[in-house]
């Protein structure tokens, strides 16, 4: 899945545009680079994709709640952030602090995953966590 972040602060105030475009009827993003004719724009087709309006909770349930679910039920998952620096892996992974609507991958999954440990008390089953 690809996901585009919304413009930060900066370049709010220095009134850049956005290279990045989602085509959510395809799948897909459209990169233009910065004053750039339509010639050098580029498709790119994925899974699923992501704007810069999606939430946090969003991208948690179609994104990794099916795998956490796997890996409770004893399966290996692996979420992988990769990226260029600034594109939104931590916003995306870990979020901001202080604002649980605002909470990233990572946090979403700690708490899925000890909220399925406190509701297997009542199922007297036990687990280990490394």
């Amino acid at each position: 899945m690809v996901r585009a972040r919304p413009m930060n602060k900066r370049e709010l105030a220095q009134k850049t545009s956005m290279c990045v475009e989602i085509d959510k009827s395809i799948n897909g993003i459209i990169v233009t680079p910065p004053g750039a004719s339509k010639e050098t724009t580029r498709q790119f087709t994925y899974d699923v994709v992501y704007g810069e309006d999606s939430t946090q909770r969003q991208v948690y349930d179609e994104g990794a709640f099916s795998l956490v679910e796997s890996v409770m039920n004893g399966y290996n998952g692996t979420i992988f952030a990769y990226g260029q620096t600034g594109c939104g892996k931590t916003h995306t992974m870990i979020g901001v602090k202080g604002d649980k609507s605002q909470n990233g991958i990572i946090p979403n999954a700690f708490d899925h995953i000890f909220g399925y440990f406190d509701d297997a008390v009542n199922f007297k089953k036990k687990f280990l966590l490394r």
